[in-house]
């Protein structure tokens, strides 16, 4: 039985030697600035959250997942877990209470309650005119916006690990993360990669919020955006190669496992962000599988994930 079910992704918590550089790329990226103090900046999406990405002035570590719970409630509960620091006012734009844990790895857990929300940004898109739906757009012309389009919210955070069951059964007890997909290579209790989503019972949720990939070293693997829509993909693609001042590390395709159309771009100290469109959505109800390592790390269409990025972890 798990300790409870957090709500949501809220945000990582990482390190930068400069925050102006830090604003810059997150804004290219289509994130806003919802706050920044002398040592700190907040970003946030077009979505009614305070933020939903941390960067504290420092050296380039990652720091940690944050997580939404359900209420004040769930706080007294995972306060009582082992090595948990009991509830805390958060002395940060946002606000809210937290508990700090720290999973297998090191890194920091929060869970939260009592963020502030914000009026969320109204994003106009086309529709697009399908063959199933061929009148979506009817007696309009498609104009899409200007580069960069707005991040909706976030989506989910990646950890490479040298122990990924301890680490997934340590998210799964904690959080009451499920699994949706599990993924092995050879023999099918050598687990390698593990991808879990929330469980918010009948509630759809993303196929996953959490994926734990097998790698020597700890690390920040990737953390994952949802962008307005397909087009958005491919026109900030464009945009972000234009601007020739980031490292593009993956894509353009289609996920297997989870379907979203992806592109993945390293920050200035090569931390991996990916924005994507599109993804499944399922309740508890769908249940998990067991997948081989051949058939869960391969898209749909785009390239083979390349070495440098399965075996990619920012410490």
């Amino acid at each position: 039985m798990a300790a409870i079910k957090v709500a949501d992704f809220a945000f990582p918590r990482l390190e930068a030697p400069d925050l102006d550089q830090m604003e810059e790329f997150l804004s290219h990226f289509g994130l806003i600035k919802a706050a920044r103090t002398p040592d700190a900046l907040y970003m946030r999406g077009a979505n009614d959250r305070h933020h939903l990405h941390v960067t504290h002035k420092g050296g380039t570590r990652f720091v940690g997942f944050a997580y939404h719970a359900a209420d004040e409630d769930d706080l007294k509960r995972i306060a009582k877990l082992p090595g948990a620091s009991g509830i805390e006012t958060m002395d940060e734009p946002g606000g809210g209470k937290r508990v700090r844990l720290t999973e297998p790895n090191g890194y920091q857990i929060e869970v939260i309650a009592g963020q502030e929300s914000v009026s969320p940004i109204k994003v106009e898109r086309d529709f697009l005119n399908s063959g199933s739906e061929p009148q979506r757009r009817a007696g309009r012309v498609m104009r899409l916006s200007q580069s960069p389009t707005s991040i909706q919210r976030i989506g989910h955070g990646v950890l490479a690990t040298p122990k990924v069951k301890e680490t997934v059964a340590w998210f799964r007890n904690a959080l009451g993360m499920i699994r949706s997909d599990d993924v092995y290579a050879g023999d099918k209790e050598n687990i390698i990669g593990s991808f879990n989503r929330l469980d918010r019972g009948d509630d759809y949720v993303d196929h996953h919020v959490l994926f734990c990939a097998h790698n020597d070293k700890a690390g920040l693997n990737h953390v994952s955006f949802e962008a307005q829509d397909v087009d958005a993909i491919f026109q900030d693609h464009e945009y972000l190669k234009r601007l020739g001042k980031y490292e593009h590390m993956w894509g353009i395709g289609r996920h297997l496992l989870g379907s979203q159309v992806y592109d993945y771009w390293c920050d200035p100290w090569g931390r991996v962000h990916e924005r994507w469109a599109d993804t499944d959505r399922l309740n508890a109800a769908n249940g998990g599988n067991l997948v081989s390592a051949e058939e869960g790390f391969r898209s749909q269409w785009g390239e083979d994930p390349p070495a440098r990025f399965l075996g990619h972890a920012s410490p």
